[in-house]
């Protein structure tokens, strides 16, 4: 059986720790899988709200709060906004890996998952001039090949499993291992206010109150056990201006709490790599007979 990672010893005295963490999906989730949604114009328009106006107003919500953070970015968004994500890239925050057009690598075979992880790479190196050591599988749907092509390729750390409060170092073959930076639905803000007609969402839409007050209440529950709270935002969503101001809040009271360690997702990753934690295996269960 998988043992639950334990506690986590945070730099500086703090007990426990916090990210913001965005994904710069734009076009690139509404297109994998669908390319016909490219003849939609509204819905394009939808996602390009993120990169031109919704990034500019998170990277100033970040510089007000000191707080540097983390960007998933598909390839293809680097590729189709290469001036946004250098202002990302200038601005000091990481960038890290997200497919090239969001593939979800349950959904594609062990050659097309190697493919995906290497164009993404090429595109953030080609545009942004990094090579990103953090990768999160888009719709956070790790295949059981993941975490060994995402060591072939040096990464130290992914963000896309769910089995813990705390980051762990995640078993890959025995003799290598990724450091596992946890997420959780809760604390995702597509399930608060996407809604694309045939494509995601119930139609219903949340108020900002009621998400700050969802990721909210995560945050302190977390902060109370030792935790890493990590909190996933599109610029899509999150950056529309009611949303934004509540996020503002947010940031202003999570950067207060001083027994917080406020970072970004590489920072984390890289704190736990010297702590020298066993590794441990998440394992793929045994179907019984049919």
């Amino acid at each position: 059986m998988t043992v639950p990672a334990g506690p986590v010893g945070w730099p500086e005295g703090r007990t426990s720790a916090a990210a913001f963490t965005f994904d710069v999906d734009a076009e690139s989730a509404v297109l994998w899988g669908a390319p016909h949604n490219a003849d939609r114009m509204s819905v394009i328009s939808h996602q390009a709200y993120g990169p031109l106006v919704g990034v500019p107003r998170l990277l100033s919500l970040l510089e007000r709060h000191r707080i540097r953070s983390t960007f998933f970015v598909p390839g293809y968004t680097a590729h189709r906004y290469p001036a946004v994500v250098r202002d990302i890239a200038a601005a000091g925050h990481e960038i890290a890996h997200h497919g090239y057009l969001h593939e979800q690598p349950t959904g594609v075979t062990a050659q097309e998952e190697a493919d995906n992880l290497d164009r993404g790479l090429d595109a953030l190196e080609e545009v942004a001039g990094v090579r990103p050591t953090g990768y999160r599988a888009p719709m956070w749907d790790l295949s059981w090949r993941s975490p060994g092509l995402l060591a072939d390729r040096g990464f130290l750390y992914d963000s896309s499993l769910m089995d813990a409060d705390v980051p762990y170092e995640l078993d890959v073959d025995g003799t290598r291992s990724l450091v596992e930076i946890p997420i959780q639905w809760a604390l995702d803000d597509w399930e608060q206010y996407c809604f694309l007609p045939d494509i995601t969402g119930s139609g219903l839409i949340e108020t900002p109150a009621k998400a700050r007050e969802l990721w909210e209440a995560e945050f302190e529950g977390l902060r109370s056990s030792g935790g890493c709270w990590v909190l996933t935002n599109h610029p899509f969503l999150s950056g529309r201006p009611s949303r934004a101001a509540a996020l503002d809040g947010l940031m202003a009271h999570v950067a207060s709490c001083a027994d917080v360690w406020l970072a970004s997702l590489d920072e984390i990753a890289a704190h736990v790599r010297t702590l020298g934690l066993e590794p441990r295996s998440v394992e793929r269960p045994q179907l019984p007979p049919a």
